[in-house]
């Protein structure tokens, strides 16, 4: 079978594992606010399905979007999910001889988009403590090249949970600007963060701020995100968009119903999810070799470290999905420190968790005895 087949059957079974504990998408399993689900029952009773949504997005989602982000003056495009954006930015600024510039490890799908095209992908590790696992602006850019054409930072990191500070925002844009290029800043994690600066708000000419639906409210499978940028690079974007006739009327119906929720339902959620990696910190203790290299994440997910327990992310992997318990491996992510740690997310409900740190010291044991055979897909 193409690798293509197998990923998507791996995919497949986990998705028709009846009581699956989703531990490793970063989707957010909290229940549902009424307002949501109310206005998705209405635009299904009212059968709105059978029209069109405008091209660039319902006029109330985004005035909202921009609303949330408090970039007034700037102007949103809806898009089917986040990485839809992702897609038409990278398809739209990039060409042949072009490069971008992310870091390691990072969202890989940007990179693929960008390679299709035909410009180049240069990464800048960040991952370990020589590197405090954050982008330095100096190493940002000491990989500046004339060629440069994007950057392309995933802030809160994904898989990392760190965050750029106020004055490393700063720095990053003016670096980006001397260079020229576009600043494509995915804030898909941002509703989680301690603290998070935008950096639009400092090089609105030229930042492309990525918006998702996804986490915060968890409408991953709904698909509705958008890119939120000045005006002239929306206009360009909407010259040949891969989506014409409009994201889907159903999804942004929930999304602008979680808007005008959001100040009293998402509070909740945050908290919640923070007291789940609370959990998963003082449940590692006992484990000699396992660690949260970052701590308290700023993301719905932590990184959890292996390498010093001597098991293989896999084998990990693996064993929880006997139990119905998925999380992710490190080379989803990155093939350079894939083999270091698995990734955990934590916007779930507190029994998922509580099973998945119950079974975790016979899981780290049983997995020493299968480094050298797993394979996921």
């Amino acid at each position: 079978m193409k690798s293509f087949e197998l990923r998507n059957a791996h995919f497949d079974r986990l998705v028709n594992t009846p009581d699956l504990r989703w531990l490793g998408q970063n989707t957010n399993h909290a229940r549902p606010h009424p307002a949501v689900t109310e206005a998705m029952l209405r635009s299904i009773h009212d059968e709105e399905f059978h029209i069109y949504a405008p091209p660039a997005g319902l006029e109330e989602l985004r005035a909202g979007i921009i609303a949330d982000l408090g970039l007034e003056g700037f102007s949103a495009l809806v898009s089917d999910g986040a990485v839809a954006s992702l897609y038409h930015a990278c398809h739209t600024l990039l060409g042949p001889g072009d490069e971008f510039i992310t870091t390691d490890p990072t969202w890989n799908w940007p990179m693929a988009f960008a390679r299709s095209v035909g410009a180049s992908v240069r990464q800048i590790p960040i991952y370990g403590e020589e590197h405090s696992y954050r982008l330095s602006p100096e190493r940002l850019a000491a990989a500046i090249t004339p060629k440069t054409k994007v950057v392309y930072l995933v802030d809160p990191n994904n898989p990392l949970g760190t965050a750029c500070t106020p004055s490393e925002i700063d720095a990053i844009v003016d670096i980006v600007r001397a260079a020229g290029a576009y600043l494509i800043h995915d804030c898909t994690y941002r509703d989680f963060a301690y603290d998070h600066t935008l950096a639009a708000t400092r090089y609105p000419e030229r930042t492309l701020t990525i918006y998702s639906f996804s986490k915060w409210l968890g409408l991953a499978g709904l698909r509705v995100g958008a890119v939120v940028a000045n005006p002239d690079i929306i206009e360009q974007l909407t010259a040949a968009p891969p989506n014409n006739l409009g994201s889907s009327i159903l999804s942004q119906r929930a999304a602008i119903a979680g808007l005008s929720i959001k100040n009293e339902w998402f509070p909740g959620v945050l908290a919640q999810q923070r007291m789940i990696q609370k959990l998963i910190m003082e449940a590692i203790g006992g484990i000699p070799g396992l660690s949260l290299p970052v701590y308290p994440s700023n993301g719905n997910f932590v990184v959890l470290e292996t390498h010093g327990a001597g098991i293989a992310p896999e084998a990990l992997v693996a064993g929880y999905q006997k139990r119905k318990i998925m999380i992710r491996q490190g080379a989803y992510h990155t093939p350079t420190f894939g083999d270091r740690f698995v990734k955990v997310s934590t916007s779930v409900p507190t029994e998922w968790i509580e099973e998945f740190t119950t079974l975790l010291p016979e899981m780290v044991e049983s997995a020493r005895g299968l480094n050298e055979t797993t394979k996921l897909f």
